[in-house]
């Protein structure tokens, strides 16, 4: 009976709802957050949640699409690679190829969504989720250890501290993704134009379907603008 009650209780506090925190709690993040992005040696830092969530998405839509994930690794430079078999074209390879810049932003917007609807403790225990499921991909050290830190502090965070403290530890991560998702964008754009990125999303993606790469990129910059602006509405409103 008791067990029976401890996990009803764990269930309510993870699907139920918190108070909206003040408003310049989500406007301290943001700059917070911003801080981090547009800063040389916190983003080196903080950019491998970013290439988790790219990872993440790329491993999502192959699994959605029917390819069959084999590996997934995260490196110190913060760039990572996924690898699935299947068909080495077709709409899963492109969608699958596509998923990647798109993900940190997309995510962002679904927390941001969470967010305004008062399910702080949801995302909390949300992000601890898929980084587990990832976890089980990981086939390289650095990747393990990424993966373990990053689920650790959301896991820490939404186990020990206070509301406050959760609350601003969750604002920040969506906001953190939302204009995070940005950043690798214009870094892919620059890395092209020296002619240093030729195995890149956006050119494998050319090669897929014989658009040109400037294009994706476009609507990389399409994507993550979007989520940062609906994600923002989100959170202020």
């Amino acid at each position: 009976m008791t067990d029976d009650v401890s996990l009803s209780a764990l269930w309510h506090e993870v699907t139920g709802t918190q108070p909206d925190p003040e408003q310049w709690l989500i406007g301290a993040t943001a700059a917070v957050a911003l801080l981090a992005v547009l800063t040389g040696t916190p983003w080196r830092l903080l950019r491998n949640a970013v290439t988790i969530a790219h990872e993440g998405g790329h491993a999502l839509v192959a699994l959605l699409t029917g390819r069959q994930l084999t590996a997934i690794r995260l490196h110190s430079d913060t760039s990572g690679l996924t690898v699935s078999r299947g068909k080495p074209h077709g709409p899963g390879m492109v969608l699958t190829a596509a998923a990647g810049y798109t993900a940190p932003s997309l995510l962002g917007l679904a927390g941001a969504w969470l967010l305004a609807s008062n399910h702080i403790t949801a995302l909390l225990w949300g992000a601890v989720l898929l980084l587990a499921a990832m976890l089980i991909m990981i086939r390289n050290a650095y990747g393990v250890l990424s993966v373990v830190l990053t689920g650790a502090a959301f896991f820490l965070v939404s186990w020990f501290a206070g509301p406050d403290v959760q609350a601003a530890f969750a604002y920040w991560s969506v906001w953190f993704l939302l204009i995070g998702g940005v950043r690798p964008v214009q870094e892919l754009q620059r890395k092209r134009a020296r002619g240093r990125a030729p195995s890149s999303d956006a050119d494998q993606l050319a090669r897929l379907t014989h658009a040109p790469a400037t294009l994706w990129v476009f609507l990389f910059y399409a994507v993550s603008l979007g989520a940062l602006a609906g994600g923002a509405t989100l959170l202020v409103d």
